[in-house]
């Protein structure tokens, strides 16, 4: 199976944080969406990964457990 997900352009806060020789990374927003690297740009683009990841297999999920008439729109929040 293909799973073809559109995203509008979305931005989320990452945080980076060296521990000893490595750089943990994480999304604020989306709880479960980390990472690591042994240098900053391997963890950032490992976090990259898992955010796109989880955005997908959440949605592919959320799909397949739907049944009957849904209603889908987009949601703008306000930046607090």
């Amino acid at each position: 199976m293909i799973i073809n997900i559109e995203y509008m352009k979305q931005q989320f806060t990452a945080v980076y944080q060296k521990t000893g020789k490595w750089y943990s990374a994480w999304v604020e927003e989306i709880p479960g969406v980390n990472t690591q690297g042994k240098t900053l740009q391997e963890a950032k683009t490992n976090l990259q990964e898992a955010l796109m990841l989880t955005l997908e297999v959440n949605k592919a999920m959320l799909h397949k457990d739907l049944k009957g008439k849904v209603i889908r729109e987009t949601l703008t929040l306000q930046a607090a």
